[in-house]
């Protein structure tokens, strides 16, 4: 197959060129900053459907591997932005997909979906925007794609993992954070978690098998209070982890959801129902079999840069 990876300069998109070409596929990679191993330049938000299609011209497949920052508070109404940021680039993507004849792709997605559709119950996209749009992006680029082009959407918790000097955009803080004399506290609950080569694999396995699934991923479930311990002994450090009461945790992000609200700005995830999803345990099915540590190890193996990364820990 001849696949483009848009987003190839990032952690995963990196990652699912390298297994591609591992496997005898030709992989071209797309980004809007110039690196080494990247084949085009193109900022995807004011990219045209024109300006994608010499692009997709000739592949079979392509992958949207880019991200976006959904706890960036920003002046209300945020739809508008994200719907920007997340969905309408997507759609263009897969226009253009279509109309060069591509017969495949994948979306890197937010295991938020998965929950979404598993606890309908916990009103995901009534209170998240973040969410919101993720589901729409899924749906309209789906759409986009017409029934001749099926489209997997990865479902992704918390990644772990290293290529070259790309990192998890929350490696930074939580190294320096493990690393430091400040005592390392996390509430109960807990996250599903992958390494980047996982999702790069299933993401391949994807495309080969032309699959338009929702597809969860994860290698493991951890608790807060595991992946801390985990983190600090990846970076050297074996310390006791403290535990933060649900209630006050709960509290607190609430309060912040308020002020953020006053001050006329929201949050991709509302802060004043995070609360709610960080003190549960947001487990999926382990899809792989495959230990975490080596990846968790790979990530904190040295310190991560202060550059761009050095941002707050966002969810997935």
């Amino acid at each position: 197959m001849r696949i483009l990876v848009v987003g190839g300069s990032g952690l995963i998109g990196a990652h699912v060129a390298n297994v591609l070409r591992e496997r005898g596929h030709v992989a071209t990679t797309l980004a809007r900053t110039a690196q080494p191993g990247i084949d085009h330049l193109l900022d995807l938000d004011s990219a045209s459907i024109e300006d994608l299609r010499p692009l997709l011209a000739g592949h079979d497949g392509v992958v949207y591997a880019t991200r976006t920052d959904e706890q960036r508070p920003l002046p209300k109404p945020i739809h508008p932005v994200f719907r920007r940021d997340i969905v309408e680039p997507v759609v263009r993507l897969f226009t253009a997909a279509r109309l060069e004849g591509l017969s495949r792709g994948v979306i890197m997605g937010s295991y938020y979906t998965y929950f979404d559709r598993l606890h309908p119950q916990w009103h995901l996209a009534d209170r998240h925007t973040y969410v919101r749009c993720r589901l729409e992006q899924a749906l309209e680029g789906r759409a986009a794609a017409g029934p001749d082009l099926p489209v997997a959407v990865l479902e992704l918790p918390f990644i772990f993992g290293r290529a070259g000097d790309r990192l998890p955009n929350w490696a930074g803080p939580l190294d320096r954070w493990a690393k430091s004399r400040s005592p390392l506290v996390a509430p109960v609950g807990g996250s599903a978690a992958a390494s980047a080569r996982s999702v790069a694999e299933i993401a391949v396995d994807a495309l080969e098998q032309a699959s338009g699934a929702d597809i969860p991923v994860a290698d493991e479930n951890l608790t807060w209070s595991d992946m801390i311990t985990r983190i600090a002994e990846a970076v050297g450090r074996r310390r006791r982890v403290g535990r933060l009461p649900a209630g006050a945790v709960r509290a607190f992000l609430r309060f912040g959801g308020r002020l953020q609200s006053l001050g006329g700005k929201e949050s991709g995830i509302n802060p004043s129902y995070f609360g709610d999803l960080l003190t549960t345990e947001l487990f999926i099915e382990p899809t792989t079999g495959r230990p975490l540590d080596p990846a968790l190890r790979e990530t904190f193996s040295e310190t991560a840069p202060a550059t761009q990364h050095d941002r707050v820990p966002p969810s997935a």
